[in-house]
Formats: structure tokens, sequence, C-alpha cells
């Protein structure tokens, strides 16, 4: 499965496609067609616009999130924190103690917001997850105001 939320800055739009072996494909396309009833016209011709055009937007967008990424983990490892650099994500997971009370120290203390990894599920738990979604800018000045906590 992809969607082209990311890749073509559609978040939200819900625009996708799956792949797969015929039955497993059949099956989706049921449970599909009995959630909802399709996409909205301009949104499918504009999903098909994305797909067959130019594609120096996404190579662009890769730059930008690999810059965005590189600071960041960058900055987290110099903190002293043991992040591994993604491949193919605009997220950074950091491995903490507690992953909620480390969201919670983040968001009173600095104003930084991370997302504790315990919202997706069991494993997440000592985590936090980082999006690489703002600009350099706000990265750097995110990772200043780290510096300035007791972590």
């Amino acid at each position: 499965m992809h969607s082209l939320s990311k890749t073509y800055n559609m978040t939200g739009w819900r625009v996708g496609m799956a792949c797969g072996k015929m039955e497993v494909i059949k099956g989706l396309r049921q449970v599909k067609t009995n959630v909802d009833s399709g996409v909205f016209d301009a949104v499918q011709r504009a999903a098909i616009a994305a797909l067959t055009g130019p594609q120096d937007s996404v190579r662009k967008a890769a730059e930008v999130y690999q810059e965005r990424r590189n600071l960041l983990v960058g900055g987290l490892r110099d903190l002293g924190f043991p992040v591994a650099l993604p491949q193919a994500t605009f997220y950074v997971w950091m491995p903490v103690e507690n992953g909620l009370d480390f969201a919670g120290r983040l968001l009173t203390e600095a104003g930084i917001v991370v997302t504790p990894g315990v919202g997706f599920g069991q494993f997440g738990e000592h985590y936090v997850r980082f999006a690489i979604t703002r600009s350099k800018e706000r990265i750097a000045e995110a990772l200043e105001r780290m510096r300035g906590l007791d972590l």
C-alpha cells in the first residue's frame, strides 16, 4: 500500500494505491466499497497529474527532508541521544526511558511537541517521535531549547 500523502504533499486527501495478490486486492476492494463511496473526482485527477507529471518536486522535497533529518539527528546525537538515522520517513524515533514522561517534559519545559511512542503500541513505550515537517530554523531552535534542559 502507498499513499500520495507525503510524496506529493496530498496529506488528508486520502488517495493511494495497493498492489498484491489478486485475492487480497479483491478483499480490500470489497471492504473499501462498503466503507466509503470513493475519492472525489477532482482529487483523483490531481493524483493522476501528480503521478504522471514531472517528478522534480518529489526529488526537491526529498532533499529538503534529508537536510532536516540530518540536522535533527546530528543535534540529538550532540545532546547524547543514540538516535538512528532514518532512511525512508520524515519521522525520527528517539529512545528514552519513558516516552510519555519525556514528551511531557519537552512540552512543559521547552515548548516542544513530540509524540510519545506508546500511542503506536506497546513497543513504542520507550520512544518519542519527532517530525521533520518544520523548517531547519525551527528544528535548530528546538535543539537549542533542548540544550538548556537537564535531559
